[in-house]
């Protein structure tokens, strides 16, 4: 979350107008995240987050980032449920952005994950998984092999200021995925960035999921890679096998992996890893000076990258 797009007391004290939350106590933005603008609204019913979306999040796939929080919502997964309007809509524009209210969730993210933070993540993810069915909307991952291709192309002419060969590298492992990404696996609904800045805890209880802004449908287990990448590792380039083989079990405990995802999974890994080698890439050299968020290092999903690489037999994850 992060702000980029400034609300004045005016603006929002008219806006709120359309909601049935009362008066406008304060409000304040939210510096963290690279995405959209984000405040802590706190009116007279309560607090909300209000979010406005920014250029990189296309307002066609709001109706879809939306409805799939009310969906999961509904259905029981702590996650951040939008507001009606009094005339029932959930999208609204504010600041010449499209904009939308959530309910507020209680909680904090952990920086530093610890293996206790693992199982019940990945428990989290798989009834994620099994929540997404029936959800009436679809969305095709704009991050999955079509993506990879732009963003290597479009990183190639800068990537060996980041490291020496890196534009070389990159080419040569998205021609590997391109080759042997599986196609057969289970499938649906995923959340795709379910980093530890997007689950938050309570007294070391899983207590929310937050930012459904990269959601889509995709490979169950592709989703898992992507929480094996982001929780898993410790620097500066092996996995935490005991934290791996918590959140893998907390995953089974919800819903089983097959075991031709559990086979595939040191190939998702290394696409996991390419994605947000490519996409940090490309913001370290595309994000202004002046923005209010710093782009992360991409290099650390090189070394990530590279250990997926060593990988033999899924045992090396805890299995």
């Amino acid at each position: 979350m992060a702000v980029y797009t400034e609300v004045s007391d005016e603006d929002l004290t008219r806006f709120l107008q359309r909601y049935a939350l009362g008066a406008l106590v304060s409000y304040k933005g939210i510096a963290e995240g690279v995405e959209n603008s984000n405040y802590l609204l706190k009116t007279e019913t309560g607090q909300y987050i209000l979010t406005l979306y920014e250029k990189r999040v296309h307002r066609e796939d709001l109706p879809f980032f939306l409805g799939l929080m009310e969906h999961l919502a509904s259905r029981g997964l702590p996650c951040p449920t939008p507001v009606h309007d009094l005339a029932g809509e959930t999208l609204q524009e504010l600041g010449g952005r499209p904009a939308a209210i959530v309910s507020f969730l209680n909680g904090y993210s952990v920086r530093r994950p610890r293996v206790e933070h693992c199982a019940p993540v990945g428990k989290a993810l798989a009834d994620l998984h099994l929540a997404g069915a029936g959800f009436a909307l679809r969305r095709e991952n704009a991050l999955s092999l079509t993506g990879w291709r732009q963003l290597v192309r479009a990183t190639a002419s800068n990537a060996d200021q980041a490291a020496d060969g890196l534009a070389e590298e990159i080419a040569r492992e998205f021609r590997f995925l391109e080759n042997a990404w599986p196609g057969d696996l289970p499938a649906g609904v995923i959340h795709a960035d379910l980093f530890p800045d997007n689950v938050f805890f309570r007294a070391e209880a899983m207590s929310g999921l937050i930012d459904f802004y990269f959601a889509c449908n995709d490979l169950f287990a592709y989703d898992v890679a992507i929480c094996l990448n982001a929780w898993c590792f410790e620097e500066p380039n092996a996995i935490n096998v005991t934290k791996a083989r918590a959140l893998l079990r907390g995953y089974n405990a919800s819903r089983a992996l097959s075991e031709k995802e559990t086979l595939a999974l040191p190939i998702l890994a290394r696409g996991a890893a390419l994605r947000f080698l490519l996409t940090r890439l490309y913001d370290w050299f595309n994000t202004s000076e002046n923005a209010l968020v710093k782009p992360k290092d991409p290099l650390e999903y090189r070394r990530k990258l590279r250990f997926h690489q060593s990988v033999r037999s899924p045992s090396d994850y805890g299995l």
